[in-house]
């Protein structure tokens, strides 16, 4: 028999979570550095920021770069992500997954580093469109890991911190749900290597879509 429900509300990342947009992210922040004339990050560097807001990523990634310069850099990553953003899709299983957590009748909800503007636009244009109870985004609170974006998701939906789980693919993630008193788990097949989670202590580290589906099936 399955236990009862163990949470309430899932909130789960965009970006190298439920789509796989890893690689074409940290290729645009590349592409926009050399635009500019700045230092160009490596692969490792570049996918590191992931989760982030723009503004802090890029300072992260292009830290020599002139700060009054940054909107300059940030346009030109837009640029390169809007005209490739055809490529990104759904990790396999993504909707299937999603659709039995609802059945369940769990809150899902989005915290991401995108803006109110880039997520709505990839909502419009997915599958998932109804899915989400709420979502967040970094220019309309604080980014992560600040626990700002869970708390105001948790406040909206009324869950408590102990009845929500945050999955994300970045350690910003699980930085973020420990700062909100919330558990977490990674997946290992976005922006961040697997080595990196220890520290922060996840319930589960998935390895693909398929692992994590089957983790909450059975612990959420």
């Amino acid at each position: 028999m399955k236990t009862r429900r163990r949470f309430d509300l899932i909130v789960f990342d965009w970006d190298g979570t439920l789509f796989d947009s890893t690689r074409l992210i940290a290729r645009c922040i590349q592409s926009a550095c050399a635009d500019v004339g700045t230092a160009v990050p490596s692969d490792r560097d570049a996918s590191f920021v992931i989760g982030l807001g723009l503004g802090d990523a890029l300072r992260h990634a292009a830290p020599d770069f002139p700060r009054e310069r940054y909107g300059e850099l940030a346009e030109r990553y837009r640029h390169h992500y809007l005209a490739n953003q055809d490529e990104i899709v759904l990790f396999d299983g993504t909707l299937e997954m999603l659709l039995a957590l609802k059945a369940r009748n769990h809150w899902l909800a989005v915290a991401t580093g995108k803006t109110r503007r880039g997520l709505d636009q990839a909502l419009a244009g997915s599958p998932l469109v109804g899915l989400f109870d709420a979502t967040r985004t970094a220019d309309e609170t604080r980014g992560k890991p600040d626990p700002l974006m869970l708390v105001e998701l948790m406040r909206e939906l009324g869950a408590a911190a102990d009845r929500t789980l945050m999955v994300g693919d970045t350690t910003h993630d699980l930085q973020l749900a420990a700062n909100a008193g919330c558990a977490s788990v990674a997946v290992s097949f976005g922006a961040h290597e697997h080595d990196a989670f220890a520290s922060h202590a996840p319930l589960h580290v998935a390895h693909s879509t398929a692992d994590l589906a089957r983790w909450l099936d059975a612990h959420a």
